[in-house]
């Protein structure tokens, strides 16, 4: 199987074979989610929080407690989550 038609249960995989500009909006915020919980995975938690903000842009500006209404994030995802868009937010300043 080669990597452009290789299936990957997590998308880390798929970051380290391909790149991360590979990877979906969806697997990059499943990647910083890092866990789901039982019948919930990461990439299902990150689909749920871009289909209700649109986008990474939607979701930068949201206070920490939007993202702890659903199911399967805690402080230390919603805060992860917070720190990504932090440097974010730092490089495009360095610009």
């Amino acid at each position: 199987m080669t990597s452009e038609t290789q299936t990957w249960r997590y998308p880390g995989g798929k970051l380290r074979e391909l790149g991360p500009e590979s990877l979906s909006d969806n697997e990059l915020l499943a990647i910083l989610i890092s866990s789901g919980i039982k019948g919930k995975p990461a990439e299902k938690i990150a689909d749920e929080i871009l289909s209700k903000f649109g986008s990474f842009k939607g979701m930068v500006n949201q206070p920490l407690q939007k993202f702890s209404a659903f199911k399967g994030t805690s402080n230390v995802k919603t805060i992860r989550i917070a720190a990504a868009f932090e440097i974010a937010r730092r490089l495009s300043k360095e610009g």
